[in-house]
């Protein structure tokens, strides 16, 4: 059975107080907060499935036996993440409590192959290290974060403009970085430093995706590429060497 994902500690201790239907929220939970992470986490995943079935259905694209496996295993991957989201809407706002056992981990290499399916061959850029695809990083969480900053820069970034995926080990550090073509804006940088949502779906993806990387111990940075671009940097600590 798959790890449960990330997200789910990031309003901990939500859970309804009594069994009867439509009983309110306990002091102090925002149930609106709530709403919009859900709605949020259906979207990601809808929306990577929508992309994903629309590569295999492009006859002008010619794929790979590995860009098939890619997109299949992803593609199983977002099901399964619907899934439990569909489980634990239903279970009450208890749905965002953490999970008691440690996420299982997987060699990075393969959630970046599943991720960069998601953008188009002619307009994806993707390389990581030897070293950085054979570190070991929590399966469920790692993905969850990847597929939404790919779908941000494919949503925010301009129309036909490449989107990269990359990773290194640097210094002490794992870096993932994904790059799109478009600008580092107040509203990005806002969105960074908010300790708190704002009202509504904007900059929501990226603190869902901040508290997910501090569940292990990183952080998210922004960065401007020359001549244009942006980068969005997931710097996570390495701890266990490579076995």
């Amino acid at each position: 059975m798959r790890a449960r994902h990330g997200w789910q500690g990031l309003l901990r201790g939500l859970r309804r107080t009594g069994p009867e239907a439509g009983a309110e929220p306990p002091s102090g939970v925002d149930a609106d907060l709530l709403l919009r992470v859900l709605c949020h986490e259906f979207r990601t995943p809808v929306s990577a499935l929508t992309s994903l079935t629309r590569a295999l259905a492009d006859e002008r694209r010619t794929l790979t036996g590995a860009d098939r496996r890619a997109i299949t295993e992803l593609a199983r991957d977002q099901a399964a993440h619907l899934q439990g989201l569909l489980r634990d809407a239903t279970a009450g706002v208890g749905v965002l409590t953490p999970t008691a056992a440690p996420e299982a981990t997987v060699p990075l290499a393969g959630i970046l192959r599943e991720v960069a399916a998601l953008v188009p061959p002619g307009r994806r850029r993707a390389r990581a290290t030897r070293r950085a695809g054979s570190w070991p990083v929590p399966a469920g969480r790692t993905r969850q974060v990847l597929v939404n900053l790919v779908e941000n820069a494919l949503r925010h970034g301009p129309a036909g403009g490449h989107v990269g995926v990359y990773a290194a080990l640097r210094g002490p550090g794992l870096s993932i970085v994904v790059t799109d073509e478009g600008r580092v804006d107040e509203a990005l940088l806002v969105a960074l430093r908010r300790a708190a949502p704002a009202a509504g779906m904007s900059g929501l993806g990226l603190w869902i995706v901040r508290h997910l990387v501090a569940v292990d111990g990183g952080v998210l940075r922004a960065h401007r590429l020359r001549p244009r671009g942006v980068a969005l940097e997931v710097l996570l600590p390495v701890v266990h060497p490579l076995r």
